[in-house]
This record gives C-alpha cells, structure tokens and sequence, in this order.
C-alpha cells in the first residue's frame, strides 16, 4: 500500500566524503522500498567517493542528480528530494521543519568534528545541528581505521548529545558470500534503529525462537 503525502514517513540522508558510498546508496534503496519520502543531501567529496567506488554518476545540478537517485533508487516521482549544500530554506536546515531522523551514512571524520563544535557551514552540517538542539534521532556511520584520538572523542561528545555512532563494521556470525551481504548487514542495523521493516538480516535470536515454537 503507498502511503499518502499526509502519512509518508521522511528521512534525511546525507552522504559525506567516507568511504563506503554503497552503505548510504543501499540504505537509499530500502528506504525507497519502505515507502519513505527521502530527503537527500550530497557533499563534493561524496560526488567523488561514489564516482570512485561505484558506477554511479552524480551530476553536480542539483534537479539533475534528484533524477539521477530517483532511477537508482526506484523512486516514484517526488519521493526522493535532493537538496544543495546551501540550500538554507529546506526541510532540514531549521528546527521548523519536518521532525524527521538524519542518517549521515557515510559520515566523515571531517564531518563528526563539525557536528561535534557546533559547525554549521554547509547543509549537512546544519541538519545535524538541527537534529542534535532538537533532540531528534542522529545516526552516524563513520568509516575510518584507526581512529585517533580525536576521532574518539568527537564520537564520545556525539554520543553524550544523543547521536547514535554506528561505525560501518560488520559482523560476519551471518556468514556472509558476498560483498552485498556485508553492506546489507549495515543496513540492516540502521533499519533497526529507524523503526522500518526489514528482511535483509535475520534478527539474533530468531532462530532459535523459531526452533522453541510447538510444531
């Protein structure tokens, strides 16, 4: 069933220059598939980590790349938005808007340290701030090895405001075959937290519920 205008569930996505463009892309494509209206924001050094690791294009104009992500993502028209990274009068950029969570997947160490002093320079940054002074959902996936010291402590400030640190580490007691499998495991977890259905992963313990269930 397709949701309404009045009743559609939004999420602010926005990419950063991390590594590990296919985490935030994947999470684009379930969050299409749940039905969601997806507010999308794009730093220039995203432009070129998703260049680099995929083989996906992004325009630098801002309609054309809303086109662009709406084919990627299977979207129907108007379901993914995206916005510029000075696009001061959208959703995301005032505690006025829409009450929706951020994902910032992947999110750079450049980023955590923005979020972390109160940056607000770009779009990205201040849908975070936005999101921390509103006490919304945050969620932050950095991709980064190792982390230094100020890597840790720009996380540790994070978490104490609220934010939900989810490093792009996963697991393997799924065992996964492939690349997709690894990604989907992120994904998964970050479905989790966003209160959406998802049957990428089985969730610990189901089996062994299923296997106490009176046959």
């Amino acid at each position: 069933m397709t949701a309404t205008p009045e009743n559609q569930r939004v999420i602010n996505l926005a990419f950063t220059g991390a590594s590990g463009a296919q985490y935030g892309l994947r999470l684009l494509q379930c969050l299409v598939a749940a039905d969601c209206r997806v507010h999308v924001m794009v730093s220039k050094a995203a432009q070129v980590v998703i260049a680099t690791e995929t083989d996906l294009k992004l325009p630098g104009n801002t309609p054309a790349m809303q086109e662009v992500l709406t084919s990627y993502a299977g979207a129907r028209p108007g379901q993914v938005l995206v916005f510029g990274r000075e696009d001061w009068f959208s959703p995301p950029a005032s505690g006025s808007g829409e009450k929706a969570p951020l994902v910032i997947c992947p999110c750079s160490t450049g980023t955590l340290s923005a979020l972390a002093t109160g940056a607000s320079n770009n779009l990205i940054e201040r849908a975070g701030d936005v999101a921390l002074k509103e006490r919304r959902q945050l969620i932050l996936v950095p991709r980064e090895a190792p982390y230094s010291e100020v890597h840790l402590d720009n996380m540790l400030r994070l978490t104490r405001m609220g934010a939900v640190i989810m490093p792009a580490s996963p697991g393997f007691y799924h065992q996964p075959q492939s690349v997709n499998d690894l990604v989907d495991f992120i994904v998964a977890r970050l479905l989790d937290h966003l209160g959406l259905p998802q049957d990428l992963m089985p969730r610990w313990g189901e089996a062994r519920l299923k296997a106490k269930q009176p046959v």
